[in-house]
């Protein structure tokens, strides 16, 4: 294996998902290659093409309460069978913010959350090595208190690992998810992944695609397909 060779991994929920921040439409994904987040991706559970069930003058104006939306709560996969070497919960989850206005406000204090550490950007999150190799899964952004796993924990493909919160550097309730060459976000590098198995939703209206292997678009709405998880 070269030093950046792709991974591959399963769609690590259930349901339909919308894709945000893919390395498909730029790299690094998310703007920058600090904390090992040059692939990194963010899914936000969906229904229809919404993100929550409530939309009214705080959607607007103001901040909304985290379970309003369709990913808080729900369950997070291992997208990989491997060992949980790190994890860490505790955090709170915060508002949301739709509201334009929060979110400039929000853009402001991000500096500082940078230098808090791992906890005040990734929030509560797991950190998964894959079997047989020097790769790291961190799934981010975990509802506080729902982390199912420790240290040294053995866990298989589609395993319940915690559930989707919005802890950390959240603007509203979402999976973070990215793959690193090295356990310490501060040092490593990011890797390449890719997710076999789903089905594509590319536009409204049209029929979805099954994709055997890919990386999903910008604003796709993927699925993994029926039988990839255990009931």
């Amino acid at each position: 294996m070269s030093d950046l060779d792709q991974v591959t991994l399963t769609l690590p929920f259930r349901g339909t998902w919308l894709a945000r921040n893919s390395p498909a439409r730029r790299v690094p994904s998310h703007g920058t290659h600090l904390f090992a987040t040059t692939y990194a991706m963010d899914f936000i559970a969906v229904r229809g093409r919404r993100t929550a069930g409530v939309r009214d003058w705080r959607t607007l104006l103001a901040t909304e309460p985290p379970d309003r939306f369709h990913a808080f709560g729900l369950p997070i996969l291992a997208p990989a069978a491997g060992t949980v070497v790190a994890v860490h919960d505790g955090e709170p989850d915060h508002e949301a913010r739709r509201s334009q206005l929060t979110r400039v406000a929000y853009a402001v204090t991000q500096a500082a959350r940078a230098r808090q550490g791992a906890g005040a950007i990734a929030g509560n999150h797991v950190i998964l090595q894959l079997r047989d190799q020097r790769r790291y899964v961190v799934l981010a952004h975990l509802r506080a208190g729902s982390i199912r796993v420790g240290p040294g924990d053995e866990v298989g493909t589609g395993e319940p690992l915690g559930d989707c919160g919005n802890s950390g550097n959240s603007l509203q309730p979402h999976l973070h998810i990215q793959v690193m060459d090295n356990v310490d976000p501060f040092t490593a590098r990011g890797v390449p992944m890719a997710f076999g198995g789903y089905r594509a939703h590319r536009r409204p209206g049209a029929t979805p695609v099954l994709v055997a292997h890919g990386v999903p678009h910008e604003s796709e709405i993927v699925e993994p397909v029926a039988g990839d998880f255990p009931a």
